[in-house]
């Protein structure tokens, strides 16, 4: 196995862009369209991939996949500098406060605007 990449599957692409691409930074490097819509998108940053497909060109491709629930998803996503990714996420309501975890993070969990959730984590207590 060389890596594991999610891929969530979200009524509308648009949608969730202006999160990952205006506020973190995430460039969005592979665009598929379906039916004059953007039906497949990679975004990257570093070494973090993210992939999305809209529900439509899930049914087209996979048809018993895109009967899946959405919104169940956990994203957990290390980072260098929470104080950073905080201030980028100002206006987006945590769903659980910036926090210690017992096992050593900062961390802060928001949900992105398809509702997956997404835990960004600092190890080693540099941030404030």
């Amino acid at each position: 196995m060389k890596r594991c990449t999610p891929v969530l599957m979200v009524e509308e692409i648009d949608a969730v862009l202006p999160f990952w691409v205006d506020r973190l930074g995430f460039e969005q490097t592979t665009e598929v369209p379906h039916d004059g819509r953007l039906g497949f998108v990679i975004l990257k940053h570093g070494a973090v991939e993210i992939m999305y497909q809209s529900r439509a060109s899930v049914a087209a491709d996979v048809a018993p996949i895109a009967e899946a629930p959405m919104g169940g998803t956990f994203l957990f996503i290390e980072v260098e500098d929470l104080d950073a990714v905080a201030r980028r996420l100002e206006g987006i309501e945590a769903v659980v406060p910036r926090r210690t975890t017992f096992y050593g993070a900062d961390e802060l969990v928001v949900r992105e605007p398809a509702g997956n959730y997404v835990t960004f984590a600092q190890f080693g207590g540099q941030a404030a």
